[in-house]
């Protein structure tokens, strides 16, 4: 009997080591990032740098690190964030510029925070509240030249935070690509150009672009037809997306 329960006890203690990484591994992470002006891991997931980013092409969303840090990674495994050598593409500006984000997980959050060159220039407070998962924040005064602004998202309920840089090129007689309306949630091309010669027209959707992402629930306007991402998907056209395809057809605008 003694040796019985023996083995019993051992098979149950294999058990709960087979079950409890399940338990304890956390699911895979979808946050959030900045689509406008682009930051650097938008450019890489959106394919306009002219060298290979990694992993981060993938998710954009997932640069999430301790809070505290200065680095555009955070310190997370996303080094290649962090390297100024690279070309990040510049986009220009004027000295107020809206900054859009786009939340895959809209966490309650203590505040957000914009450095300049490593100095902080706004802090927004969201006072540990669930923000929108289409925010934006309007930076004004920002020094002309060329920067890069660092942006922390700041979780209220956790030690986490996450960070994004974005590269400007930035002119007192430059304009904000920004949406400070936040009406297009969707990720859709920033600078305004359409890449693909569509026309939102009068759907309340921002036109579907081949060079942004899009994530489940997502909503893009492609020929006068609203369309919703069912999954992740970049460059796939909505009107060709079919039953088994990553769009699905919401009819008409």
């Amino acid at each position: 009997m003694r040796r019985l329960r023996a083995t019993m006890l051992a098979v149950m203690l294999g058990a709960s080591a087979l079950v409890a990484p399940l338990v304890l591994a956390p699911s895979a992470a979808a946050h959030g990032w900045i689509t406008s002006p682009p930051s650097r891991q938008d450019h890489c997931a959106t394919g306009t740098t002219s060298f290979d980013c990694g992993p981060i092409k993938y998710e954009p969303q997932s640069v999430e690190a301790p809070k505290g840090s200065m680095q555009c990674s955070g310190g997370s495994s996303f080094s290649i964030l962090d390297d100024n050598s690279r070309p990040w593409p510049r986009t220009s500006t004027g000295t107020s510029v809206t900054f859009q984000w786009k939340l895959t997980a809209a966490h309650n959050t203590s505040t957000w925070e914009y450095y300049v060159d490593g100095v902080l220039h706004q802090t927004f407070n969201q006072g540990g509240a669930q923000p929108p998962s289409n925010i934006s924040h309007t930076l004004t005064n920002l020094p002309t030249g060329n920067h890069t602004i660092l942006a922390r998202w700041n979780v209220s309920n956790t030690p986490m935070a996450f960070y994004n840089c974005v590269d400007l090129a930035i002119s007192g007689g430059g304009t904000d690509p920004g949406d400070p309306t936040g009406s297009d949630p969707t990720g859709s091309d920033p600078t305004g150009s359409d890449p693909t010669g569509t026309d939102p027209g009068d759907c309340t959707a921002g036109a579907w672009s081949a060079g942004a992402v899009y994530t489940g629930g997502a909503l893009a306007s492609f020929e006068g037809r609203t369309y919703e991402a069912k999954w992740w998907t970049l460059g796939d056209n909505p009107s060709s997306s079919g039953q088994w395809g990553p769009w699905r057809d919401l009819g008409p605008c």
